[in-house]
């Protein structure tokens, strides 16, 4: 059996399509400066609050750029994410000056 798919031309990837990649890709690194997963590369665990904030930010501005072209359910979903990252922020960072 052929694969079909591969004989249809694929869709170009829109600017909605590499933002939604790019809150993905961000927001892993953002767990990974946390110490909370370890690192792709390395597997070790790490913490670097420095750059957690700058992941965070960025993860918060695309999902913003985003935002119009969701549902209800995506934009909470992606809201969520980015509060549930700020949180941790704030809890790894108050830890740290304990």
């Amino acid at each position: 059996m052929s694969d079909q798919s591969s004989d249809q031309p694929s869709k170009p990837l829109s600017i909605y399509d590499i933002l939604a990649i790019l809150i993905e890709q961000i927001s892993s690194v953002s767990w990974q400066k946390l110490g909370l997963q370890p690192d792709s590369m390395t597997g070790q665990i790490g913490v670097d609050l420095v750059e957690a904030k700058v992941a965070i930010d960025v993860t918060a501005s695309l999902v913003q750029q985003l935002e119009s072209q969701l549902d209800e359910e995506d934009r909470r979903k992606l809201h969520s994410l980015v509060r549930d990252l700020r949180i941790n922020y704030v809890q790894k960072s108050q830890a740290g000056n304990s």
